[in-house]
């Protein structure tokens, strides 16, 4: 059935309001789950941009920043781009993490405690609930990836207050509400989620407090312990913070520690080159980190690669757009990018470096979501998956780990 489904079937138009043509029913208990995501994604194809903006979750303990002496290291990228396959445009769909997949180090070495089973079971029962979802065409916010990741991260942590920063039509506080279902949430955004409602779909929570409109206040510039308190909080290592207001994510890593939380999601994770903020994936791109560190040499094996997958992945980044000035290829053509990029700040690779080893002085895990499927589901040519890592479903078949 699978291999009929994958041969014959095509992504289905989505009308304007967002319902999908011809849908069939996804939720029949006999259907296994591979099958029924499968076939979720071949009709909507809403999954894909987590390749380049992965959401990640980062567990912090120390409350006291760490210094450390410059160490500055000189490598090179040939190690790791010699052992690249590149299989061809025939194989593009195969070829995940082709161009490395650089991962935040943390303190001991830690991961997290679910595993792919657990992502599979998570997936099952997510998708049913997606489908009740009030904003349909959430253009602009999260797609399914992001949001089975953020509903699958709250249920297994089960927070007893939930913070997000960035709500935009409340989607996220939707996503954070279904996983659970009787904890408060506190949301942190410019404009209120009602104010949307007068152009279309939107979600309000009725056990939400709102710091939005004329209320807002920045995340950096709560009075953390007075909310707290008020909210009954003792102990803030069960408070789950989320993150969607593309902020500069090492600025938001310290205001979260001089807060006293420690388990912070980012949907935003920005590969190098790309994004309008700083992100753990940017800060954690180094020579010294298996995947990491680019060549802005256009001959090199890099520089052909990329250029070769240009031609066939839209969203595909050449050394051209990689590189910058004085061959800065760190965060964005060597510059730190914040609030939308509306602020941007040029740095050097030491300092670019010190951020790096910041982080990994004061994390406990950390962990990027997968893509949920391959493009042989999706059918899409935008995204380029040499930068991801293994899908969760590809081909129709769960990956093992």
């Amino acid at each position: 059935m699978l291999e009929r489904v994958l041969s014959s079937r095509r992504a289905t138009p989505v009308s304007d309001d967002g319902d999908e043509a011809g849908d069939e029913s996804k939720t029949r208990k006999h259907i296994s789950v591979a099958t029924r995501v499968t076939n979720y994604v071949i009709r909507t194809g809403h999954l894909w941009p987590c390749l380049l903006i992965g959401l990640v979750i980062v567990l912090v303990t120390s409350f006291v920043y760490h210094t450390r002496d410059l160490v500055c290291i000189s490598a090179s990228s040939s190690d790791h781009l010699s052992r690249l396959r590149f299989f061809g445009f025939e194989g593009l769909e195969t070829d995940f993490g082709s161009l490395g997949v650089p991962w935040c180090r943390t303190k001991h070495d830690r991961t997290v405690e679910w595993t792919t089973k657990d992502l599979i079971k998570g997936l099952e029962e997510f998708v049913p609930i997606y489908e009740t979802r009030p904003i349909k065409n959430n253009m602009y916010g999260m797609g399914f990836d992001h949001s089975f990741g953020l509903w699958f991260i709250t249920r297994w942590l089960k927070p007893e207050l939930m913070i997000e920063s960035g709500a935009f039509k409340g989607h996220s506080t939707w996503v954070l509400r279904q996983a659970m279902p009787d904890t408060r949430i506190i949301s942190l955004t410019p404009r209120h989620p009602e104010k949307y409602l007068k152009k279309g779909p939107a979600y309000v929570d009725e056990n939400c407090t709102y710091f939005a409109g004329k209320d807002f206040v920045d995340f950096g510039n709560v009075d953390w312990g007075k909310v707290m308190k008020k909210h009954g909080i003792k102990d803030r290592s069960q408070v789950l913070v989320f993150f969607d207001d593309h902020q500069n994510e090492l600025k938001r890593l310290k205001q979260a520690l001089k807060a006293g939380f420690r388990h912070l999601v980012f949907e935003d994770n920005y590969d190098t080159g790309t994004g309008d903020h700083y992100s753990f994936r940017q800060m954690c791109d180094q020579f010294y980190i298996r995947g990491g560190g680019h060549s802005c040499i256009k001959d090199s094996d890099e520089g052909r690669i990329r250029a070769r997958r240009k031609k066939f992945w839209e969203k595909a980044v050449d050394i051209d757009e990689l590189c910058g000035p004085g061959e800065a290829w760190w965060g964005v053509r060597g510059q730190m990018r914040d609030d939308f990029n509306h602020s941007n700040k040029a740095i050097s690779y030491a300092e670019h470096f010190k951020n790096s080893r910041f982080v990994e002085s004061v994390l406990d895990v950390y962990w990027e979501l997968p893509p949920v499927a391959g493009p042989s589901l999706t059918h899409q040519t935008r995204y380029d998956p040499a930068r991801a890592s293994s899908p969760i479903v590809e081909d129709g078949r769960v990956t093992e780990v």
